[in-house]
């Protein structure tokens, strides 16, 4: 339900803030180093604590690449010497490590549908291939593409 946070601030041209997490602001940076990208937000609704919605980190001419934020963010880039960012990890909804210049761009992580609901009042009725589990006295269905679900 978060809405995500404020990327980091650059104050140095060599160096790239880190992005927002759905958890914290990305990492603000006064040197030719990159900020780290901001946290996710773990939840628990599988059955198991997951974190989502990490910041990607900030990219570099020639300082120290920067870290994506825990929950699939990715690595920032560096030009110099060249190394190539990441991008977010499937899933997740993590943002995409940052690119300086030339480098080719990353991509952010997929999203993901998790719907719970207590087992007594799941239809069964899907569309597409959800993951389904149960976790007590509750169905989980995940989403990681198309699809739906009628109550």
């Amino acid at each position: 339900s978060n809405q995500g946070f404020a990327g980091g601030s650059a104050s140095n041209t060599n160096g790239g803030g880190g992005g927002g997490g759905a958890g914290a602001v990305g990492v603000s940076t006064t040197s030719a180093n990159a900020g780290a990208g901001g946290s996710g937000v773990a939840s628990s609704i599988t059955g198991s604590s997951v974190t989502r919605g990490g910041g990607g980190g900030g990219a570099t001419y020639n300082g120290t690449q920067a870290s994506g934020g825990s929950g699939g963010g990715g690595q920032g880039g560096k030009q110099s010497p060249v190394s190539q960012g990441s991008s977010g990890t499937a899933n997740t909804g993590g943002g995409a490590g940052g690119k300086y210049a030339t480098l080719p761009h990353n991509t952010g992580g997929s999203g993901v549908v998790i719907l719970r609901m207590a087992t007594a009042d799941y239809s069964g009725t899907t569309t597409g291939s959800p993951t389904e589990s149960t976790s007590g006295s509750d169905t989980i269905l995940v989403y990681n593409g198309d699809g739906s679900y009628t109550a």
